[in-house]
């Protein structure tokens, strides 16, 4: 915000004071141990007027509450979260990381008063204690297996930054069947993007036909994924800008959280 201070003599010109500006914040005390590779990462979320953010949107669809994903520094690794906020707005999550390392935290509000904007996002960093060993980036594979269920990415992406689009997947169980999905926070499957490098965020969402909620909105666009038949993902893709990206496929088969982790180019 700006404000006029003050002017100067004769001939001089206006003085100019910029004030901080008046946001969200993320109050954490980080990562505790609860005990045999538990830990616990408690926050809250204080808005502009100093008071804790204490309602937030509820309902059916993916959009509600508070998303909380834990990614490695080099993409390696990812843990998605949808934990419970107490009444007073404060979170205690229990979570266990599946390697040690240095993990972006995204904390993705949807808070109940949905103007200006219907969702935000808010970031720290908490180190996981032990042996860091970086990965490369994987290249674009179209088939990744993941505890014996095949993941097939069909037709080679033409993706560009801030342009919807949508990505084909059939899943497979082990003997060959479609995959029946079942809902998991609110939706069929999650689609988790990350920027290599910069870790710039984008999430969007695999819903029922007629699921309401479940639309992602961009500068404007907006994409919705969809899922009208067993072993059959249609995923929407908006990303804010081009490189080279990680998508973290997630979808619940048989009582489990599947994560098929994906490779894209973005123009």
């Amino acid at each position: 915000m700006l404000t006029a201070a003050g002017c100067g003599g004769s001939g001089g010109s206006p003085t100019i004071a910029v004030q901080p500006a008046r946001q969200f914040r993320l109050d954490t005390i980080g990562l505790r141990p609860a005990g045999h590779g538990v830990f616990t990462f408690s926050f809250r979320i204080v808005q502009p007027n100093g008071r804790p953010l204490t309602k937030f949107l509820t309902g059916a669809g993916p959009h509600t509450g508070v998303h909380v994903i834990y990614v490695r520094r080099d993409l390696a690794e990812l843990v998605h979260h949808h934990p419970r906020v107490a009444a007073d707005g404060s979170v205690d999550d229990r979570v266990v990381f599946p390697a040690p390392g240095p993990y972006r935290v995204v904390v993705d509000v949807y808070p109940q008063q949905v103007t200006p904007q219907p969702n935000f996002q808010l970031f720290t960093w908490v180190n996981v204690r032990g042996r860091y060993r970086p990965k490369p980036l994987p290249a674009g594979a179209l088939t990744h297996v993941v505890a014996g269920y095949r993941f097939t990415l069909h037709g080679r992406p033409r993706l560009r930054a801030v342009e919807p689009g949508l990505l084909s997947f059939t899943v497979t169980g082990p003997g060959g069947s479609a995959a029946r999905f079942t809902t998991w926070y609110g939706a069929l499957a999650h689609a988790i993007f990350f920027r290599a490098g910069s870790l710039d965020y984008f999430h969007t969402h695999v819903c029922a036909p007629r699921a309401t909620g479940c639309t992602s909105v961009l500068a404007g666009a907006k994409v919705t994924g969809s899922s009208s038949k067993p072993g059959e993902l249609r995923v929407g893709v908006l990303v804010p800008v081009p490189g080279t990206w990680r998508l973290f496929l997630q979808c619940r088969v048989d009582g489990r959280v599947l994560t098929a982790p994906f490779t894209l180019r973005v123009r």
